[in-house]
């Protein structure tokens, strides 16, 4: 094993959690200078003080790890590609950076992105795409932050959670009794009448009447999970505010958008109790296409599903979840682990959730290798939605669960597949315009900061050749 030089990551974890050095050193069966000398990364993380650790805190020993930096690595290469293309920063200064300092490290993504959104909007501004209303002074938008609102979380709520599981044990919820369950709570307790209309939305609460109106097109694993969310805005309040009001100004988009996502959070966990779903996950091999038969729930609700269990001292598998359209788009993304996802640019074409759209309905798996050399197992199928009847509008996403190669062998996914062979992995990249891969095929842009060799007389299968250093 070697050392593990963690400090910042330490500390900041300390001070998160309340604790004094002192009162740390006493957990740990330390001594405080022991404690200070890691926190300055004078002294390595031992294994039995990480074991201590990952037990106090309830943390993956992942999360001291230098390689858990890579997602803000990538974040901070993206947010600053003029200052690497220029040569006003490297990226080993992005790399101590990332490392020693988190928390500045953050801040500079901060102020990074609302840089890059300011731009875009000023271009809009200058060349009369924002039809006269945009503020070029405005934030980011609430759904990216809503995005990282459950990264810093690692896509967990443990109050939510463990709320949820214990509503579900109040109710009886078992698999194939969901949908009744949760009706007798809404109309027993809150006085809920459950109408299904044939148009309009998917569901539509009318506070004064008590009506939850739900479409008549949901299918029952739907359905269930619209009344799960209603039953939590109207038992939960406080579950939902409360990490809500932890990131964002009460009353803001934001905040409401968090507490709208709270509560899907906990309807999921109401519907699939984390005990029941987490031991039939194990048993299973998280086998997706089995569980959506034992709980009676659609997949991409499973997936989502799959990519919350960090329950502390008993974790499932750590994935990283995405949805995303044929055209590339983005719709959902949450990860449990350091996977990182471009905020622009692009992904990358070579990722199988793209080749989910060529066969509808399969189950596609790929070992993915990053550019720092981490590798993911990723399975991927398209699933698809119809509003009503012949000519209505559907729509199509292909749903990704993915994690990191080390956990495959307990995915039934991986039966059959050569996890050892490191050459047998797709390698994939970040997105185009900062993928540091110079010798794909199928880059779309130049890469970063690298100078091309444009020569009229040759061609390259490679479509954008750099010069040698």
């Amino acid at each position: 094993m070697s050392k593990i030089y963690a400090g910042a990551r330490l500390r900041r974890l300390r001070e998160e959690r309340g604790f004094s050095q002192a009162a740390l050193a006493r957990v740990l069966a330390i001594s405080p200078s022991y404690l200070n000398q890691m926190e300055h990364d004078s002294r390595p993380l031992t294994v039995p003080v990480l074991l201590r650790l990952t037990e106090t805190f309830g943390v993956d020993p992942g999360f001291f790890s230098e390689r858990d930096t890579s997602r803000v690595l990538a974040d901070l290469r993206e947010v600053l590609a003029d200052e690497l293309a220029a040569g006003r920063v490297s990226p080993t200064d992005l790399s101590e950076l990332a490392s020693r300092q988190p928390a500045v490290a953050s801040v500079l993504l901060g102020l990074g992105q609302r840089n890059q959104a300011l731009t875009e909007r000023l271009s809009e501004v200058a060349e009369g795409r924002d039809g006269g209303g945009a503020d070029p002074a405005a934030p980011l938008s609430p759904h990216e932050e809503i995005r990282e609102f459950f990264y810093r979380r690692q896509n967990y709520l443990h109050e939510a959670d463990t709320a949820a599981e214990e509503l579900a044990a109040e109710l009886g919820i078992r698999p194939g009794e969901v949908g009744r369950a949760l009706t007798a709570r809404l109309t027993g307790r809150h006085g809920v009448r459950l109408v299904d209309t044939p148009d309009g939305p998917l569901h539509h609460y009318d506070p004064s009447s008590r009506v939850l109106r739900l479409s008549a097109g949901l299918r029952p694993g739907q359905r269930a999970f619209r009344m799960a969310t209603q039953l939590a805005l109207l038992e939960a309040g406080e579950e939902l505010s409360r990490p809500a009001c932890e990131d964002f100004e009460e009353g803001t988009a934001a905040w409401s958008l968090a507490r709208i996502g709270v509560a899907n959070y906990f309807a999921a966990a109401l519907v699939l109790p984390y005990g029941p779903f987490h031991a039939a996950a194990e048993e299973l091999r998280y086998d997706i296409e089995r569980l959506t038969d034992r709980f009676g729930l659609g997949y991409e609700t499973v997936c989502h599903r799959l990519s919350t269990l960090q329950r502390p001292r008993r974790r499932g598998v750590p994935f990283s979840f995405v949805r995303v359209d044929r055209a590339g788009n983005m719709s959902k993304r949450q990860s449990a682990t350091g996977f990182h996802f471009s905020r622009a640019g692009g992904t990358c074409p070579l990722w199988n959730v793209y080749e989910a759209f060529t066969a509808p309905s399969r189950i596609h798996v790929q070992i993915a290798a990053m550019p720092d050399g981490r590798r993911y197992l990723w399975t991927a199928r398209t699933v698809t939605r119809h509003r009503g009847g012949w000519g209505d509008p559907g729509k199509t996403f292909a749903i990704g669960l993915g994690c990191e190669l080390r956990h495959a062998s307990r995915l039934v996914y991986s039966d059959g597949l050569d996890l050892d062979n490191a050459g047998a992995a797709t390698p994939i990249g970040m997105g185009c315009r900062v993928c540091e891969r110079l010798e794909c095929p199928q880059r779309a842009v130049p890469p970063l900061g690298r100078a091309l060799v444009i020569d009229e007389n040759s061609s390259t299968f490679v479509p954008y050749p750099v010069r040698e250093d």
